[in-house]
């Protein structure tokens, strides 16, 4: 009986590195798909502004519209799980309620621009996306990247 509970402690001490390694992953995961998402919502805002200095033709407004609010209904989803990294300043995790209202105020503006630019005008959305599209705000708190440079 004793051969075999050392054996079992043997293989727990033994699978200890491998449970550390799949963390360390599985962290390294969580910030990578956050940065995606963050990415993605640059890349849309991108879009979106060059539709709306005159850049391009505003052909496809609305489906950028639709794909930042997609986007950012997903966004505080993406930094719950409490994993420091990227560009994330610790704050987003000490100063949870404020960033997540914040996270659900950005999400609720820009579901309401898509909506405004489905059901009424896309030009009238434009105006609520110049508000829902305040990300400096938030950046200057909980990003560590300047928010001048974006």
């Amino acid at each position: 009986m004793n051969r075999i509970i050392r054996a079992l402690g043997a293989l727990t001490l033994a699978a200890l590195p491998l449970i550390s390694t799949v963390a360390r992953a599985d962290d390294e995961d969580a910030v990578a798909y956050r940065k995606h998402i963050m990415r993605t919502l640059d890349e849309q805002t991108a879009a979106l502004g060059m539709i709306l200095s005159g850049a391009i033709p505003e052909d496809n407004l609305v489906l950028h519209m639709d794909a930042i609010a997609t986007t950012a209904s997903m966004a505080l989803s993406s930094f719950e799980p409490n994993v420091p990294g990227g560009d994330a300043k610790p704050e987003v995790w000490s100063n949870w309620e404020d960033f997540a209202k914040r996270m659900n105020d950005f999400a609720a503006k820009t579901a309401n621009m898509a909506k405004v630019a489905h059901d009424e005008d896309p030009q009238t959305a434009v105006e609520l996306a110049i508000e829902a599209l305040d990300c400096k705000g938030c950046h200057k708190v909980y990003n560590n990247k300047r928010a001048d440079d974006e």
